[in-house]
């Protein structure tokens, strides 16, 4: 993803990394948000068929998004763009689209959004996604991933849909926050601190606290259906987006080999009922996901060669875990309907 920025435009000519050869990730630069009722500068309204969501199905950052869109019934409500997984010097792109353009904002590439905004900063942080873009002028909203998805949860409640689960509850707040610090730290950005090390002592350090946060992690789980309450939370959607990468991605490519993700005893079952519950596994594209990391991170896989497994058909099998009680969308919640299909499937390899 984004060698710098927050959420993924990892260029192939890049460098993620700085001298001590770490990887450091730049926060968003446009941190605007989109609220139910609007009070100052920095604040747009929710106000539905204004705005498009663009994201990258490779990406774990925008992936959130797209779940929390879905379990939230903000389908009408918010329009959905999805770029190619491969990037170029000038990071995402619409080529999947007719004739390589946005059908909505016209544009080419998501830059042209985010320059619409800052004609003269505008990419200086990148260009990453999630990114929501207003669709009558082309420019960028805000590309603030964390609070995109918060917001999308509660801000938007008039046009949710009936039997929407509340991800960020008050009463759960403070726990869900100390959890999210620690999976961040070690857990989505941890696998790129390990991946993008240039200097074997920053990789030591990287994968240590991975694997440590892991193990947490695979603890709390042991009597616990959910990272917090009984239902599904921010927690759990941020923590799904890199469990679901892990063995495909992050456990070769990024060297976090100490264990696969389907050797752990109850963070494997976990992410497996996540990926069956609608709104997770729906939202998920394998093909995206390896064909971005193995093909766009040219320093680390310079033949590009995109691997054949893992066999996703293990995300199927029985989890048992709705024996520990707990329901994903909580006592009066219900699911998503099913989508129709793939959400954007890509054309062959290149043999």
């Amino acid at each position: 993803m984004d060698p710098g920025a927050s959420a993924g435009n990892q260029q192939r000519v890049s460098t993620p990394t700085d001298t001590s050869g770490s990887f450091r990730r730049r926060g968003p630069r446009f941190t605007d948000r989109i609220v139910a009722e609007p009070a100052g500068d920095g604040q747009w309204p929710a106000e539905p068929g204004r705005y498009r969501l663009v994201v990258s199905l490779a990406c774990p950052w925008a992936h959130r998004s797209l779940i929390v869109r879905r379990l939230m019934g903000l389908e009408d409500a918010i329009s959905l763009a999805i770029v190619s997984p491969i990037q170029d010097e000038r990071s995402w792109n619409f080529s999947l689209d007719e004739d390589g353009r946005d059908p909505v904002l016209g544009h080419r590439y998501l830059e042209e959004a985010y320059l619409a905004r800052d004609p003269e900063e505008g990419t200086e942080n990148g260009v990453s996604v999630p990114a929501i873009v207003e669709e009558s002028t082309g420019l960028l909203v805000t590309n603030d991933y964390p609070w995109i998805t918060i917001d999308l949860g509660a801000e938007w409640a008039k046009y949710q849909r009936a039997g929407a689960p509340v991800l960020y509850p008050e009463g759960l707040r403070e726990e869900i926050d100390a959890v999210n610090e620690g999976v961040f730290h070690d857990v989505n950005n941890g696998v790129y601190k390990a991946g993008f090390a240039t200097k074997q002592a920053r990789y030591e350090e990287a994968y240590t606290a991975l694997f440590a946060r892991l193990d947490e992690l695979d603890e709390r789980l042991a009597a616990r259906r959910y990272l917090v309450g009984d239902h599904i939370t921010e927690a759990d959607i941020r923590l799904f987006t890199t469990l679901v990468r892990f063995d495909a991605v992050y456990h070769g490519h990024f060297k976090c080999n100490r264990q696969k993700l389907a050797e752990f005893e109850h963070l494997w079952p976990y992410a497996r009922d996540l990926y069956q519950t609608p709104g997770f596994g729906d939202t998920v594209d394998f093909d995206h996901i390896k064909r971005h990391y193995y093909q766009v991170h040219e320093s680390i896989n310079p033949t590009r060669i995109v691997p054949l497994g893992p066999e996703p058909s293990a995300w199927l099998e029985p989890h048992h875990r709705e024996e520990l009680g707990g329901s994903p969308f909580g006592p009066e919640g219900t699911p998503p309907e099913p989508l129709d299909g793939p959400l954007r499937p890509l054309p062959p390899l290149d043999m």
